[in-house]
């Protein structure tokens, strides 16, 4: 199944020959093990600073705290935090809530650790692999998964839905749109002079190309087996929600 899954367009099943064109397996500088440790530290925090300027973080904070609306004292997992800016927001908005913030890459966890995060009594923070979390069933009322979905190939992206739902009442996935192809090219057009010099902008051609259509959301959901509940996209944020079965 694995191999068959891996072979489903980004686009979604039914994805279009242009759209299907409009995608690629090249990993971003932050996935690759090849890469000088500051080019990835220039994207983290690129993507830090954009997210402080547009007020990213503090938008989807407000969105993970609608999903726990009533829940008391949420206790709240955030995978593939990178930077934490996310995590920083829920503790402002949020009197009560405790965080579980958590990254794949050592250099983030360590950074995250030695800032104002890693010193705050409501936050743990840890080194975890977001397609086998490690923790028990039900043992967050939230897990949030931002701006990190697409760097996953389906067969992945299928764990983490099985494995964060199983974690979590609900899984909160925040991504980037997938938008139609015309668009789609007009964004590479734009992009693409500045991707061979400028990190973030080559990271931010992949993701383009990489990111999920909800069509694709909704097949990886089933092969999960999990529901989810899907909203935004196009020019704002693609949202996810999933709950277990």
């Amino acid at each position: 199944m694995s191999a068959d899954l891996d072979r489903m367009p980004r686009g979604g099943p039914q994805a279009s020959c242009l759209d299907r064109v409009l995608q690629t397996d090249q990993p971003e500088y932050l996935d690759r093990d090849d890469v000088d440790p500051a080019i990835k530290r220039s994207v983290v925090r690129a993507l830090e600073l954009t997210g402080n300027w547009f007020g990213l973080h503090e938008r989807f904070a407000l969105i993970a705290m609608e999903e726990v609306a009533d829940v008391p004292d949420p206790r709240i997992l955030e995978l593939g935090a990178g930077h934490g800016g996310l995590s920083k927001k829920v503790l402002e908005i949020h009197p009560t809530a405790t965080l579980t913030v958590t990254d794949l890459e050592p250099d983030s966890v360590a950074a995250i650790s030695a800032g104002d995060l890693g010193s705050d009594p409501r936050v743990t923070v840890r080194d975890m692999d977001a397609t086998a979390i490690d923790a028990a069933d039900s043992a967050y009322a939230l897990a949030v998964f931002a701006l990190s979905f697409h760097h996953l190939p389906p067969a992945a992206a299928v764990r983490v839905l099985a494995e964060g739902t199983r974690v979590a009442d609900k899984l909160l996935i925040i991504d980037l749109p997938r938008p139609p192809s015309p668009l789609q090219l007009m964004r590479l057009a734009a992009m693409l002079p500045l991707a061979p010099f400028v990190p973030f902008v080559h990271d931010g051609v992949i993701s383009s190309l990489r990111a999920y259509s909800p069509a694709a959301l909704r097949a990886l959901a089933e092969h999960a087996g999990v529901d989810i509940e899907l909203r935004g996209g196009l020019c704002t944020p693609q949202i996810a929600v999933a709950t277990r079965r």
